[in-house]
């Protein structure tokens, strides 16, 4: 199923900030979100995740198929890379964990413990747990944060293989990753209100 996007209308602390935003994605594309910081771009991934409801507008195909990866790499400090890794896949209901320590280099790191990584290290397992939530579209925000060159290249090469397979990706994100990708500049969208609608949004922040 396509995630379709119409006439979304977000909001931060109950203010109105992106209207009328609409687009669709299909199965094996990439859209890449562009915008300057505070833009709103965080905003509405969270929306489209379901951490928060939109103000107005439509979302449909996103119910249990999305996978989501932010700021916050998602680790259990005490827990070992593998561990990690098999508990998130228990969480929705995956068992195989060799692809996503194969296409992030985990596997001499398997056995520390999550809390005892670098900053990268401790986003290439954040972001390894993509591959076992076997969710078909990943929405991410600025994914390649903490990353080197080389961790940006294993990244890019894991969403061309999620692509490929017929997943989807929208994705926040500075940087160019060598994608075939379109590209939404969030800026256009922004809300010209600033009327408040209610915090709903408050308890997420």
């Amino acid at each position: 199923m396509t995630l379709t996007i119409r006439d979304l209308c977000v909001a931060r602390g109950g203010l109105p900030v992106l209207e009328g935003v609409s687009f669709s994605l299909e199965h094996g594309q990439a859209l890449i979100l562009r915008g300057p910081n505070g833009s709103g771009k965080t905003t509405l991934l969270r929306t489209l995740a379901g951490l928060q409801p939109p103000l107005s507008g439509a979302i449909t195909g996103a119910q249990d198929r999305i996978a989501y990866a932010a700021h916050s790499d998602g680790l259990k400090a005490m827990l070992s890379v593998t561990e990690n890794l098999r508990f998130w896949a228990a969480v929705f209901g995956q068992r195989d964990i060799t692809p996503a320590v194969e296409s992030f280099a985990l596997a001499p790191l398997q056995d520390r413990l999550a809390g005892t990584l670098s900053a990268g290290q401790k986003r290439r397992l954040g972001l390894a747990r993509l591959l076992v939530t076997g969710r078909p579209i990943w929405v991410l925000d600025e994914p390649t944060v903490s990353l080197d060159r080389e961790a940006v290249a294993m990244f890019a090469q894991a969403v061309r293989a999620h692509l490929a397979s017929g997943g989807s990706a929208l994705i926040a994100t500075h940087i160019d990753l060598g994608l075939e990708a379109a590209t939404l500049d969030v800026a256009r969208h922004r809300a010209t209100s600033q009327t408040r609608a209610g915090a709903t949004d408050e308890a997420f922040l």
